[in-house]
C-alpha cells in the first residue's frame, strides 16, 4: 500500500470531504456518530485552568452561528444545509482541522478523527 505524507493524507481528507473524490471504506471509513461524540467530547486546556470541545466555540446545533471564545469573532454554521460553503474548500479543512484540533484537543487529529468530524458535519 502506497504512503502518504501527513500533507497528503490532509489533502486526500479534504478531498474526499469535498465529494471530489471517493475512497474504498477500508482505506477511510468515516463514522458520523464518532464525530458526533467526538464534537461534545471535551479535553483539559494545556494549562489545566479549563476544558474544550468542539462545541465551545461552534455550539452544539451547528445550523447556528458560533462564537470563538477567546476573540468573540462570529463563526458561520458548520451545517452544509444552511452554509453550503461549508466544507468545499479543501486547503481550508485542512487549515482549519489543524488549528482547531490543536488548540481543542491539544494535539493534531487523526486521520480517523478528521474524518469522522467531516463526516458528523456533512449530516447537519
Amino acid at each position: 500500500m502506497k504512503h502518504f505524507t501527513q500533507v497528503g493524507k490532509q489533502t486526500l481528507i479534504a478531498l474526499i470531504a469535498a465529494g471530489t473524490l471517493s475512497a474504498p471504506a477500508a482505506l477511510l471509513a468515516a463514522d458520523p456518530a464518532a464525530g458526533a461524540a467526538g464534537w461534545t467530547k471535551e479535553y483539559p486546556a494545556p494549562d489545566g485552568s479549563e476544558t474544550r470541545s468542539c462545541a465551545t466555540c461552534h455550539g452544539t446545533d451547528l445550523t447556528q452561528p458560533g462564537r470563538q471564545v477567546n476573540t468573540g469573532k462570529t463563526i458561520e454554521p458548520m451545517a452544509p444545509s444552511v452554509n453550503p460553503q461549508r466544507l468545499t474548500d479543501e486547503k481550508k479543512i485542512a487549515k482549519w482541522l489543524l488549528r482547531n484540533c490543536r488548540w481543542t484537543l491539544g494535539r493534531e487529529c487523526s486521520e480517523t478523527e478528521k474524518a469522522d468530524f467531516i463526516a458528523y458535519i456533512k449530516t447537519q
